[in-house]
């Protein structure tokens, strides 16, 4: 009866389906934007996708990333959402009205703080998403990223941008 009883647990039912929740919304929600339209079975589809690759992929993630603040979490959302726009301006201008002469493309070494390699996965995916930034390499110990900068006439003060704006908050979400 006891063994009858753990197949009907609900918290079982949906760690074996849906090992990843909030993975599996965002997949379905990424499937309906690529559709570019609503319908039922776009949205059937999605949510089987969703559903099938957090599936596949549950033996991957062992346990989840541990997250001290959700709600600085979301804030650091904002702030990477207002810095691609903004970079994306700025990469704009940079393309349009300057000479690629007068570019200072250069390559900077970040030190790291951070040590979860979930926050440090984080770190490199923000500055490779942000226009004119792009991640590269992390050393062989994970104290340093390589990134390289389409414009930074100061690369110190590129290293202490990407530290203030992004490595300072990571640290407060992650462990």
């Amino acid at each position: 009866m006891g063994a009858k009883h753990d197949k009907l647990d609900p918290r079982s039912f949906t760690e074996r389906w849906l090992p990843h929740p909030l993975m599996s919304a965002v997949l379905v929600l990424l499937w309906m934007l690529l559709l570019n339209s609503f319908s039922f079975g776009g949205l059937v589809v999605g949510v089987v996708l969703a559903v099938v690759i957090t599936r596949v992929t549950s033996n991957f993630w062992p346990e989840r990333p541990p997250v001290k603040s959700w709600t600085k979490a979301f804030a650091y959302l904002g702030v990477v959402a207002w810095d691609v726009v903004v970079a994306n301006l700025q990469v704009t201008r940079l393309i349009l009205f300057r000479p690629v002469g007068s570019l200072a493309t250069r390559w900077v070494v970040v030190p790291l703080e951070l040590r979860s390699p979930e926050a440090i996965t984080v770190l490199a995916g923000t500055i490779t998403m942000t226009p004119g930034t792009v991640s590269c390499d992390l050393s062989a110990d994970g104290r340093s990223l390589l990134v390289h900068c389409l414009d930074a006439p100061d690369a110190e003060e590129a290293v202490r941008q990407m530290k203030e704006r992004y490595e300072d908050r990571l640290q407060e979400i992650f462990p």
